[in-house]
């Protein structure tokens, strides 16, 4: 079995070897190695901990851990001050076999599990560098492509994607348009077999980046749910029509590129349209709960990493003559943190062994997203006031953290609408 798992995955890199992410077969770990929860370990972030990975899961996070320690902390910074990370690094990661993981290699991923992909995803956040948008290409764009794309399309772009060279972003977000996909007013018409779409988006990430793009457009005024008229169109990179707007300037995330796009007249092959016409709404709506587990285990993991951060800094920080890990307000503090830290990262496991199953509801997606990111920000803040000032300074962490933090609870649909896909289904008659 681990012959099986580990098939091809071995790759050189640095003059290392680099395991690629162990494909998605079943199998079980009861009866395995005993593993510790993060309660027991110690430190949450260690490798060979959580019973729902394997030792193929930690050769593989180790390889991600290495890649985002060399080949993109040392780089965060000057990213930031450019509103983006570099192509080269998307290349980087396609190599490393980063990108796409939980593609079928049919289709031109890597065929890997869903566990693995969320190691990327961890790993990511653990080095706290919330700049590449490896996340959504992956696991948020990928996905809509090789489950409602044409051959053709995903013939055309998911090799490419896997390799990093062509950069994926989904525009659903319209100035007037946001949680409520229902409201979306970019419209796409017919013309002859043609499609004529005009409209704009805005807060998309990798829109700058970008060399593909889902659009959500209106293609059916007349319906009487605006829900039964929306599609979905797959719109690429100097297409005449599609422009970009500037990169725009956010409170935290300066490394990701989120851009305004605009599209005037652009012609649509026929070919462009991804999936059924009309049926975008329902395709979003079937894709969305990934996108909320997906903000939930990274919201979980920047919280393990801020306490990590913050357990270091208060064992060496002095005041009243001992280091103010020894003051009973803090030690209480710490405690409370390290507490709510493991019981929501209980749920978020468990809803990524659901969903690698095939069995992750809306609601319970909604719940992991909505309390993993209220749970990030609340962590943030208590981390930043045990830093005292330091903590207001950028050149510490948990800074950068703290701003990083605050746009968890919006996208994605905000937790205001979160909260209220949990109580539908609290209410709804049986």
């Amino acid at each position: 079995m681990a012959a099986r798992l580990l098939r091809g995955s071995l790759r050189i890199l640095g003059g290392r070897c680099a395991s690629r992410a162990p494909p998605a077969v079943r199998y079980s770990h009861s009866g395995g190695e005993e593993r510790l929860e993060p309660s027991s370990a110690k430190r949450l972030t260690d490798i060979g901990i959580r019973r729902i990975f394997s030792s193929e899961h930690d050769i593989f996070r180790e390889s991600v851990r290495k890649f985002f320690q060399e080949e993109v902390v040392p780089y965060h910074s000057e990213w930031e001050k450019a509103g983006e990370v570099s192509r080269e690094l998307w290349v980087k990661a396609g190599k490393q076999g980063l990108l796409g993981i939980n593609i079928a290699e049919k289709h031109g991923g890597i065929g890997g599990d869903l566990l693995s992909t969320a190691i990327t995803w961890e790993e990511q956040s653990y080095s706290n560098c919330t700049g590449p948008g490896f996340s959504l290409h992956s696991d948020i764009v990928m996905p809509y492509i090789a489950n409602y794309g044409s051959k053709e399309q995903i013939e055309h772009f998911l090799p490419q994607m896997t390799e990093g060279k062509c950069i994926g972003a989904i525009a659903m977000t319209e100035p007037g348009a946001g949680s409520d996909l229902q409201g979306v007013r970019t419209n796409a018409k017919k013309d002859g077999s043609d499609w004529i779409l005009n409209g704009s988006k805005t807060f998309i990430t990798n829109g700058w980046l970008s060399d593909v793009v889902i659009v959500v457009a209106v293609t059916n005024r007349e319906v009487r749910s605006p829900a039964h008229g929306i599609s979905l169109f797959l719109v690429e990179d100097g297409m005449k029509g599609f422009t970009k707007g500037q990169k725009l300037n956010k409170m935290g995330l300066k490394a990701q590129d989120t851009a305004e796009l605009f599209f005037e007249d652009v012609r649509l092959p026929a070919s462009a349209l991804l999936g059924e016409e009309n049926k975008g709404f329902y395709y979003l709506m079937q894709e969305l709960p990934q996108e909320r587990l997906l903000i939930a285990d990274i919201a979980i993991s920047a919280c393990e990493f801020m306490f990590e951060e913050t357990r270091n800094y208060v064992k060496q920080r002095k005041a009243f003559g001992k280091t103010i890990a020894h003051i009973q307000t803090v030690q209480h503090k710490l405690a409370e943190l390290k507490t709510n830290i493991c019981v929501t990262r209980a749920f978020v496991d468990n809803c990524l062994q659901l969903h690698e199953k095939k069995r992750l509801d809306s609601p319970s997606a909604s719940m992991a997203k909505y309390w993993a990111s209220e749970l990030q920000n609340h962590v943030a803040y208590n981390c930043v006031q045990l830093h005292g000032g330091s903590g207001y300074m950028m050149e510490y962490p948990i800074a950068k953290s703290y701003v990083d933090a605050r746009v968890q609870p919006i996208y994605g649909g905000t937790n205001e609408i979160m909260k209220e896909l949990i109580a539908r289904d609290i209410v709804r008659d049986v």
